[in-house]
């Protein structure tokens, strides 16, 4: 379908139904962005997508996975009320405001250190990544005045 018809179909379903345009639809084809799309109301997963950017201040209520994706920076303001999963990613540094309600996966990823204000309610796993040379006290004190609330998973 050509993407001007796939256009005309969420402003006649947005304007007509109620229906919200999806958040990648418009990230991807560069409509501006409200303050309502930048709330995800589920999961995001964008595994192995090349999108390379998203918007400062998205929050997404479920998941977001970006396993093997393009992206390198993390936006600023990013909360995820799930799990965020980072394995395999080009990302080399978090944002130090990032707060993860759930489990932080960053299993084979270049991140090298934790930035501090991190905040992760579960799990933290950095198997097979640049974390592992650092004691899990290290790793803790990192983030201070930020948290890790459950384990470190290291294998």
């Amino acid at each position: 379908m050509e993407k001007e018809t796939l256009k005309k179909i969420f402003e006649f379903l947005e304007e007509n139904e109620g229906h919200k345009t999806p958040f990648l639809w418009k990230h991807i084809n560069n409509i501006p962005l409200t303050e309502k799309d930048l709330n995800i109301d589920g999961n995001l997963d964008l595994t192995e997508t090349d999108i390379e950017l998203l918007p400062d201040g998205l929050k997404v209520a479920g998941n977001l996975t970006l396993t093997q994706t393009d992206m390198k920076l993390l936006p600023e303001r990013l909360k995820v009320f799930g799990d965020l999963y980072l394995n395999y990613s080009l990302i080399k540094s978090l944002p130090n405001d990032l707060k993860v309600g759930g489990d932080l996966d960053i299993e084979g990823s270049d991140i090298e250190s934790l930035p501090s204000g991190l905040k992760v309610g579960g799990y933290i796993n950095i198997i097979n990544s640049k974390l592992k040379r650092y004691t899990d006290d290290e790793l803790r004190e990192m983030v201070k005045p930020g948290f890790i609330k459950g384990d470190i998973i290291r294998s």
